[in-house]
């Protein structure tokens, strides 16, 4: 179900983040390019610092799950957006941490850590590992990156209703080979600039994964993203992630997201 509120607010999870001002039209713009359309997403105006607790529930094809609390911290500093993922429970991933810089400069690609305390080290996530899952579940750590629209070539397929609201169906092919899809297609709400869902494809062009966009809400001006679930077609497998206690403009400080707080916590 998605929610709408007067006072609006805008956060991402993990991943991505989605997020926008201003009041949705009956339908879309015309005469919108891909790219225009796109861009419009990466640019939604969010706010200087978010924090909240994330809860991740793993499903296998067989319906058994596994729960993993997590308190997530995002700040925006100049060109960059830095992530901060505390994993609290349960027992096996507890005080793991992840952390991510994600650059407005479409020519520099994301930097990510990962912190296991079984080995008491912060290790840096290398190109050749981006396709690893994340800590079990079916985003991979390119699913994690915030991706920017100038590396892709994009097209409008078409404008459709998608649960109720008027949408841009953008298709978004990689321009080099520094992504594991071959394209992804999603789904744009129109006004809000949420993608509502998106399929990725394989470079043989298979259907390899889906995510959808569960609910949605305005805090605080900002379109947020608080539930959304992410399927591998080929096993049944999906990863649900849920953002709660959500606060933001708190004031994070920027030293706050280094690797000496991904082994101790922000203080």
């Amino acid at each position: 179900m998605m929610h709408k509120r007067r006072n609006s607010f805008r956060a991402i999870a993990l991943l991505t983040v989605l997020f926008a001002a201003g009041k949705a039209s009956p339908f879309p713009q015309p005469n919108l390019s891909g790219l225009q359309v796109m861009t419009n997403v990466y640019e939604r105006p969010q706010p200087h610092d978010l924090q909240g607790s994330l809860t991740m529930t793993l499903e296998n094809a067989r319906g058994e799950q596994r729960i993993r609390s997590i308190r997530q911290y995002i700040g925006r500093f100049g060109d960059v957006e830095k992530k901060l993922l505390f994993f609290s429970s349960p027992a096996d991933v507890r005080d793991t941490s992840f952390m991510s810089w994600s650059y407005d400069n479409p020519n520099r690609p994301d930097d990510q850590w990962i912190y296991l305390p079984a080995l008491r080290r912060v290790r840096r996530i290398s190109a050749e590992k981006k396709n690893d899952s994340f800590m079990g579940s079916d985003f991979e750590y390119e699913d994690l990156s915030r991706r920017h629209p100038e590396l892709d070539v994009h097209r409008v397929l078409r404008t459709e209703s998608f649960n109720g609201h008027m949408s841009y169906v953008v298709e978004s092919i990689p321009e080099s080979n520094d992504s594991k899809y071959g394209r992804t297609v999603t789904w744009i709400n129109e006004g809000a600039w949420i993608g509502l869902r998106k399929e990725f494809y394989d470079r043989k062009g298979n259907l390899v994964k889906t995510l959808i966009i569960d609910e949605y809400s305005q805090i605080d001006s900002f379109w947020t993203i608080t539930k959304m679930t992410m399927t591998d077609v080929r096993t049944g497998h999906s990863t649900v992630m849920e953002l709660s206690d959500l606060d933001l403009n708190t004031g994070i400080p920027e030293q706050s997201f280094s690797e000496r707080s991904m082994t101790r916590g922000i203080r």
